[in-house]
C-alpha cells in the first residue's frame, strides 16, 4: 500500500459551500445570512445581553448580595487510601512528599485529607485540615495527623 493509493471513506469528504454563486447553488441571493441589517454583514455580531440600544436587564436589576469566590480556600484534597500508595520507606507524609509521589501538583500551600479507603501501617501526616475520619484511621493505624 502506497499513499497514492490511499482513499478516503464513503462521505469522509464534503464538498465546500459556494456562497454567493446564484440561486441554482442553493445559497445565492443573500448566501444564507437570511436579510439586511447588523448581521448580514461581516464581523456584525451582537454581544449577548445587548437589547437593541435598550437599558439591558441585567443593567436594570438591583445587584446585591455577596459572592466569596474571590475569597474562598482552595485545598489539594487527598484521600487516606491514597498515602497506601506511597512509598514503604516514607514514614513523614507533608504537600512536598505528596508532590514528589504524584498524590497532588507541586507547589499546593492547603492540603487536606479525607478518610476514604484504608491506610496499615503508621504514617505522620502533615495537613492544614483533616476530616475526623481521617484523622481517626491514622491514629487507628499507630500514626499520627499533625495540623499545620
Amino acid at each position: 500500500m502506497r499513499l497514492h493509493n490511499l482513499t478516503n471513506i464513503k462521505g469522509a469528504v464534503h464538498r465546500k459551500k459556494r456562497v454567493g454563486c446564484g440561486e441554482g447553488g442553493g445559497h445565492g441571493k443573500t448566501s444564507g445570512r437570511g436579510g439586511k441589517g447588523q448581521t448580514a454583514r461581516s464581523g456584525g455580531s451582537i454581544r449577548p445581553g445587548f437589547e437593541g440600544g435598550q437599558m439591558p436587564l441585567y443593567r436594570k436589576l438591583p445587584h446585591r448580595g455577596f459572592n466569596n469566590y474571590e475569597y474562598r480556600t482552595n485545598y489539594a484534597v487527598v484521600n487516606v487510601g491514597d498515602l497506601a500508595r506511597l512509598d514503604a520507606a516514607v514514614t513523614e507524609v507533608n504537600a512536598a512528599v505528596l508532590a514528589e509521589a504524584g498524590l497532588v501538583r507541586p507547589g499546593v500551600k492547603m492540603l487536606k485529607v479525607l478518610g476514604d479507603g484504608e491506610v496499615t501501617r503508621a504514617l505522620k501526616v502533615t495537613a492544614q485540615k483533616f476530616t475526623g475520619s481521617a484523622k481517626a484511621k491514622l491514629e487507628k493505624a499507630g500514626g499520627a495527623a499533625i495540623t499545620a
